[in-house]
């Protein structure tokens, strides 16, 4: 290996031996080199990403503090006199209820926590029952249950307060304006709480869940309720069939009528007979098929 000797006075170096330099002595710096650049871009990457963890929360904090005087002031809209919602005219009182179905509509607790949970759907029973006390005593809790949810609970809130909102508005004008107050108020913080990022606790993935709401009738879904209901629509369609065979299979000349006119009812009514069994026994087909569909997704969904 090649080197060059230089003696200790050209360098002013103490020591009396002489320094040695490798012709590879390149490659010890170029490595040094690397490593310090790559100290430097790893450095750079942490500041860069508590940076944006700053700015994020920093964001999040200011969409809350826009959000509390909103569901205030949503809360107070809701104040209103104790017969209003009574008093709401026959369409009004249908574009109430689904208001209360949009708000409490689907896994309501699994989305945005118990206490609202449980708050939303207390407050779509009021609006389904014309109950505006009630209404008013659970809507001045929302600004103090929505003020610890997490950012995908206030995004599901969000959403909820926006398409009930949409219903309200769709309302019209009625009386001094109060109710397009009110879907001005949700629509706005709807929107505006459907703006706040996941945290990263929140970015978990949740199993869904599907429900089937029907009055105050809730109904979880699952491949197994799907499957029986198919069995019992199937049922359904072959009795629905034996009838409409056993009618159809009647002579008319083995019945004994007093006049021509029961004869026409007799035959009318065996004709109304037949349709509403053939009828049936096609819609039980088409539900039998539905339902195993139904069946055979929620239990790859479900897998």
């Amino acid at each position: 290996m090649a080197c060059l000797l230089l003696p200790p006075s050209s360098l002013n170096f103490t020591s009396s031996s002489p320094l040695i330099f490798h012709r590879n002595s390149h490659n010890v710096i170029s490595l040094l080199s690397t490593k310090s650049f790559s100290k430097k871009r790893s450095l750079q990457h942490k500041t860069l990403t508590i940076a944006s963890a700053l700015a994020e929360s920093n964001s999040s904090e200011s969409l809350d503090q826009k959000v509390q005087p909103l569901l205030q002031e949503l809360a107070n809209s809701f104040a209103l006199p104790p017969d209003y919602f009574s008093q709401l005219p026959g369409d009004l009182r249908l574009d109430l209820n689904d208001a209360a179905f949009d708000l409490s509509n689907g896994p309501v607790i699994d989305e945005c926590g118990q206490e609202l949970g449980e708050a939303l759907l207390n407050l779509s029973q009021a609006w389904e029952q014309a109950d505006t006390s009630t209404s008013s005593s659970i809507a001045s809790k929302l600004p103090s249950l929505a003020f610890s949810l997490s950012g995908n609970a206030k995004s599901a809130l969000g959403k909820r307060l926006v398409s009930s909102g949409r219903r309200f508005q769709s309302m019209g004008q009625y009386g001094d304006g109060e109710v397009q107050k009110i879907a001005k108020v949700m629509i706005e913080t709807g929107r505006l709480l459907s703006s706040i990022p996941a945290t990263g606790t929140d970015k978990k993935s949740k199993e869904e869940t599907r429900m089937f709401k029907f009055g105050d009738l809730q109904v979880k879904l699952t491949s197994d309720k799907a499957n029986i209901g198919a069995v019992i629509s199937l049922v359904f369609g072959v009795v629905s069939w034996q009838l409409s065979q056993g009618i159809q299979n009647i002579p008319e000349s083995s019945l004994q009528y007093a006049n021509d006119n029961a004869l026409l009812l007799a035959k009318s009514l065996r004709g109304a007979l037949l349709a509403i069994c053939y009828s049936s026994a096609v819609l039980s087909g088409f539900a039998t098929v539905g339902l195993v569909l139904l069946g055979r997704q929620l239990k790859s969904e479900e897998q």
